[in-house]
């Protein structure tokens, strides 16, 4: 177990541990029974009869995986779980028998010595909407036809729209109707729709309520695994309409494809045919390049005896067949105040997620995250305790042209082009550097963890697969791995997932990040076989320090690793240090400060004794040449 000290995490030692970790696994958005590949549309709409047990991967191969990520120096997974896999069924029907093989596999983690925190994961609320996380009766209970989304506008869905699926469309449902009226609906609808109940409750009393329960049918089975540290109360949250300032004009920064207003989208939900703008992303940017008619056979997304959620609450009307706009800023003003999502509406639902987890598990760690568009959070001495900033990061300019140059980049605060390789990696720096800021300047300087970064395999049209080089990722992740190391950051990388191959990615929404694959495994025996961009990946790290650390650094291409820390005395434990055997593959040569050291090749291990305690230690760990 570990607990929150400032910025730290500490162990029952007393040792500040640092987080070195993977995502497991982008499979697990996806069900097993059947195949819940994206690209697949055989019964996607028959979402009530599925299964997820075997994701991550099934009991009998976790001993395999295990085994090779603890070879790979990972001492944590962010371990992911969807609401519909607990509650596919409907609502209250809760699928135990997933539960009992959840339970199952992060014991069995346990059994390598891995953290666990578990992240609720979502992506544009629903399979049914073009993502993962949320159940399809969702959709059901508030009168919603997911069978009607790509007609009407509501969702851009890969298992609909088929094969080649646009790179990066699946986000833009976050703007679409479906996700935004969920969302809004989750996190404000007391607030924006208090005409709307769902089987007597407020819409957001209802799905808040089934949210929480679900979670809590997790927590209360793995309460007493000791490896298991918190909890991510959901996945990447999105504020829907809330803050939209005008309805009429499209105000999300991702412009792709169909590109309809608030407005648009409820109009076309209600059997209204609309012409929509059309972007495409070129080289210098955004580009309105046309315009296209959606729902031309003018079908409803909503169900017989249902109506439109906005209409019936009064923001727009249809009239002698004119439909007009009567609140375009609805959502951005409550008796006249301006609206607030991260402290008015999130941080409330983490303080009561947060709680009723407590409940169970007392020392839980609870992991959190904000709609990255709105203004931070900021945590007060009545919120929760024991907390951790869980903030993503992305280069912005691989993850949209899908290809890396150490020489040039994009700042997309800025909105600026970065030239020089020098630039690029000070950019990298600054921008996980304000990460990290933001948990002292508004969370009272609660420990940060990237819990995702990572970048597209499948770069310059898939030249690696047919190369088996992973050079330029591995230069990627390098400039990446700098900058977590400059900032003294933890971190869990996106994914790993064992259902990965070259021809469909992480079989969700045509992505491909995974750091391995069987389609790269050429000799099963060896646990390095399928990895990739292992060079930049695999590298040595502080896990337990027994002081405060000062500087971590790592040049893979001279193999010298130099890390310093303030030795606390009250801790009589020796520093323990990741060396993998991967870059260290003839041993190693160590020079340091004082004291002695002990290595065990085998268990990749390095325990660091330092004498003088009154001083800055410096320990530097070299390749040793064969």
């Amino acid at each position: 177990m570990l607990i929150t000290s400032g910025n730290h995490f500490i162990d029952k030692n007393g040792m500040i541990n640092l987080l070195r970790g993977v995502n497991v696994s982008g499979a697990s958005k996806i069900p097993y029974t059947p195949n819940g590949a994206t690209h697949i549309n055989q019964n996607f709409y028959d979402y009530k009869k599925v299964s997820f047990i075997g994701r991550p991967f099934p009991l009998d191969k976790c001993a395999e995986h295990f085994s090779r990520l603890k070879a790979w120096g990972f001492n944590t997974l962010r371990f992911i779980v969807t609401w519909e896999a607990i509650e596919h069924e409907g609502p209250r029907c809760y699928d135990n028998d997933y539960l009992n093989y959840i339970y199952e596999v992060i014991k069995k983690a346990c059994e390598y010595e891995i953290y666990v925190f578990v992240d609720f994961h979502q992506d544009v609320w629903s399979r049914m909407s073009g993502g993962d996380g949320a159940p399809g009766w969702t959709f059901d209970e508030i009168g919603m036809d997911v069978t009607n989304f790509t007609e009407t506008g509501a969702a851009i869905i890969h298992n609909i729209e088929g094969d080649p699926f646009p790179h990066l469309i699946w986000p833009t449902n976050y703007t679409k109707l479906a996700a935004a009226t969920m969302f809004t609906l989750f996190f404000g609808g007391d607030v924006f729709a208090p005409k709307t109940k769902i089987r007597g409750q407020s819409t957001k009393e209802f799905l808040q309520t089934h949210y929480i329960n679900a979670i809590k049918q997790l927590v209360y089975l793995i309460k007493d695994i000791p490896n298991v540290i918190g909890y991510d109360l959901i996945n990447e949250p999105s504020r829907g309409y809330i803050e939209w300032k005008d309805l009429s004009k499209f105000e999300g920064r991702l412009l792709k494809g169909v590109t309809p207003t608030p407005f648009q989208s409820m109009l076309l939900g209600s059997g209204f045919t609309q012409e929509v703008d059309y972007w495409e992303i070129k080289t210098l940017g955004f580009k309105k390049t046309g315009k296209k008619f959606i729902n031309s056979s003018k079908k409803s997304v909503w169900h017989k005896g249902y109506q439109c959620i906005w209409m019936e609450n009064g923001i727009w009307e249809s009239n002698k067949g004119k439909q007009q706009l009567l609140k375009p800023d609805y959502f951005s003003k409550v008796n006249g105040e301006i609206i607030d999502f991260s402290n008015c509406f999130m941080k409330p639902f983490i303080n009561r997620i947060g709680r009723e987890i407590r409940s169970i598990a007392p020392n839980a760690l609870i992991f959190i995250e904000t709609d990255s568009e709105s203004a931070p959070m900021t945590w007060g001495k009545n919120d929760l305790s024991n907390v951790v900033y869980a903030p993503h990061w992305y280069d912005a300019k691989t993850l949209v042209f899908k290809n890396y140059t150490s020489f040039f980049s994009f700042d997309s605060d800025k909105m600026k082009v970065v030239l020089g390789k020098k630039n690029v990696q000070k950019l990298f720096n600054n921008q996980l550097q304000k990460k990290k800021e933001e948990s002292s300047l508004y969370l009272n300087g609660i420990p940060a963890i990237i819990g995702e970064f990572g970048l597209p395999f499948n770069l310059n049209k898939s030249k690696a697969f047919k190369t088996g080089n992973f050079y330029v990722q591995e230069n990627a992740f390098n400039s990446y791995f700098r900058a977590i190391e400059n900032c003294l950051l933890n971190c869990t990388i996106w994914n790993y997932n064992c259902i990965n191959n070259n021809r469909n990615g992480d079989q969700w929404n045509a992505e491909d990040f995974s750091i391995f694959s069987y389609d790269q495994q050429s000799n099963s025996s060896n646990l390095n076989s399928g990895g990739r961009a292992l060079k930049a990946i695999v590298r040595p790290y502080a896990a337990k320090i027994p002081g405060k650390p000062v500087k971590m650094s790592f040049d893979p291409k001279v193999g010298t690793f130099v890390f310093e820390f303030i030795y606390n005395p009250k801790i009589n434990f020796p520093a323990e240090i990741f060396v993998p055997n991967l870059q260290y593959p003839t041993g190693i040569l160590v020079k340091a400060s004082d004291g002695h050291y002990e290595f065990d090749h085998k268990k990749q291990l390095l325990l660091y004794h330092c004498h003088n305690k009154a001083h800055l230690h410096k320990i530097m760990i070299m390749r040793k040449v064969a």
